[in-house]
């Protein structure tokens, strides 16, 4: 587990460099006023993505701010106090360029992508968004609607719902059970008082991190931050600390079966458990267990159930860490009538692979298809930008490709055997999204 780290006020900018990808640069600065930046040199292209990354999710809400993050991203869009939503929209359209956020368990990205040369554009309307948003009444009245209709989508889609759900039943009531788009609920009951405050609480300088990826030069980077962030650096502040550690997986109840009645054409289910932290050094060996179980096309889930007996188009394994829990799961999706067969088939490869019985060749092909994801999932600015982001401000620090790689090299069948043991030995918890009523699941597990 991470222990927040004390980090000392920043009275000038502190730069420093590590090779990236292909021969590419990372380069990283505080500014004083503590504002994190990083940034990757990509000269064979002629684009750059710009992300601005707040450490503030889903899981920083209460039930009464429930879905308040998510909320926020939609409101950030609407206009700042020089910029109406349309002159937002009209300055990125008549360059060509996207603009975009999402927001997760554990923090919120805006970011940006565009030609090179017009980065100067694309940091002076993502840093006004950011930091000077406006959030009047009438938009919170507008974009609640939206967000209602975002929340009515998700439950119409049965494979992404079954996830949430899943998520409730294996965290229970705490804020990483609680889905990231909130509920109708707390949507209906949010005040533009409520979600300004939460605002100006969270949204501050030396919590963030500016990572911009692409034909770039770093220099140039800082001085446009420095520019678009004037004002709203303090000098003095330092990093806002790594988010802390505050759940012990043991302390986290589980419900074992949870059953979502749903009048579809297909049976979602969905089997986990608590995982692995992002900062267990487990973590590595946990994707390859991942990866070997149901990856790919040669992985033994997609073989047994798919391959081989035909039973589900989609069946795949996932594996999520956050900085104080985990998830671990495999998700299938197949007709109702085949539900049975198919959990009994997820329930013995777990159980078989928590007995060690991927072979060192399955092992080695989790680590190539490791491997390939990490390089060839960074072949644009967009994916370099989100990297280089996500990991500074998750680790305080950014990892170079050549670690990353060696890291996944490093793993061994033992090491893959005794994280299966751990985690696939952990109560399970099963979800069901489908047309079942009164179908018994429990005898399964």
């Amino acid at each position: 587990m991470s222990s927040s780290r004390t980090a000392r006020p920043v009275d000038r900018a502190v730069t420093r460099r590590l090779p990236a990808t292909g021969g590419g640069v990372i380069t990283r600065t505080v500014l004083p006023g503590g504002l994190r930046v990083v940034s990757e040199a990509m000269p064979g292209v002629r684009s750059v993505s710009v992300g601005v990354w707040v450490p503030v999710g889903s899981r920083d809400e209460t039930s009464t701010l429930a879905g308040t993050s998510h909320f926020l991203e939609h409101l950030l869009f609407k206009g700042t106090a020089t910029r109406s939503a349309l002159d937002i929209a009209s300055a990125m359209d008549a360059v060509g360029g996207e603009f975009n956020a999402f927001t997760e368990k554990e923090h919120t990205c805006f970011y940006a992508t565009v030609l090179d040369r017009d980065l100067p554009l694309a940091v002076d309307i993502i840093a006004d968004v950011v930091l000077n948003a406006t959030i009047t009444a009438q938009d919170v009245d507008v974009e609640r609607s939206v967000v209602l209709e975002e929340i009515a989508m998700r439950d119409d889609d049965p494979a992404d719902l079954v996830h949430d759900e899943f998520a409730a039943a294996l965290h229970g009531d705490t804020p990483l059970g609680r889905p990231i788009l909130g509920s109708v609920e707390s949507i209906a009951g949010l005040t533009r008082r409520q979600i300004a405050g939460y605002y100006r609480r969270r949204y501050v300088p030396e919590a963030m991190v500016v990572s911009v990826a692409g034909n770039v030069a770093h220099a140039e980077v800082v001085r446009l931050l420095r520019r678009a962030f004037a004002g709203h650096l303090q000098p003095g502040r330092a990093p806002a600390p790594l988010r802390p550690s505050r759940i012990e997986v043991t302390d986290l109840p589980v419900r074992p079966t949870h059953v979502v009645a749903e009048d579809s054409e297909q049976a979602n289910l969905l089997l986990g458990v608590h995982g692995v932290t992002r900062h267990d050094p487990r973590r590595w060996a946990s994707g390859v267990l991942s990866a070997a179980l149901g990856g790919g096309m040669s992985s033994r889930l997609f073989q047994k159930i798919r391959e081989q007996r035909g039973l589900a188009y989609s069946v795949y394994t996932f594996n999520t860490g956050y900085s104080d829990s985990g998830q671990f799961g495999v998700y299938a999706g197949c007709q109702p009538g085949k539900a049975d067969e198919v959990l009994g088939l997820m329930i013995a490869e777990l159980d078989a692979a928590a007995r060690g019985s991927l072979t060192a060749e399955e092992i080695a092909r989790g680590k190539g298809q490791m491997r390939g994801s990490i390089v060839l999932g960074l072949e644009d600015s967009g994916s370099r930008m989100s990297r280089i982001g996500k990991s500074e401000l998750a680790y305080g620090d950014v990892m170079g490709m050549d670690e990353l790689l060696q890291r996944v090299d490093s793993v061994t069948p033992a090491d893959v055997a005794a994280v299966a043991a751990d985690l696939l030995g952990r109560p399970r918890c099963l979800t069901v999204v489908g047309p079942f009523g009164d179908h018994d699941f429990d005898g399964a597990l």
